[in-house]
């Protein structure tokens, strides 16, 4: 294997389904800005929108995920981007 083409700064890392509270750990190179406190430990956190946990391939169950409030929200941010852009 060549040398460097692997991070060295894999750590462990909590990843949190938001939409059912499940929680794993792993290690991982992500860049996280929040951190959890698991059994006394303190971990940086991942928050993800949809897992292993929630996701209708794996559950077996339909689920709607809202892709529109995410949009939404892009399209009030590019807004506000593109008046200040004009002022």
């Amino acid at each position: 294997m060549k040398k460097g083409s692997h991070p060295e700064n894999y750590r462990i890392v909590a990843f949190k389904d938001m939409s059912n509270e499940n929680m794993f750990l792993t290690r991982s190179t992500v860049a996280t800005k929040e951190t959890i406190t698991v059994e006394g430990v303190e971990y940086p956190l991942y928050k993800l929108e949809i897992s292993n946990t929630s996701h209708p391939f794996y559950t077996g169950k339909m689920k709607l995920v809202d892709t529109a409030g995410r949009v939404d929200k892009f399209m009030n941010r590019y807004k506000k981007h593109l008046e200040a852009k004009k002022a």
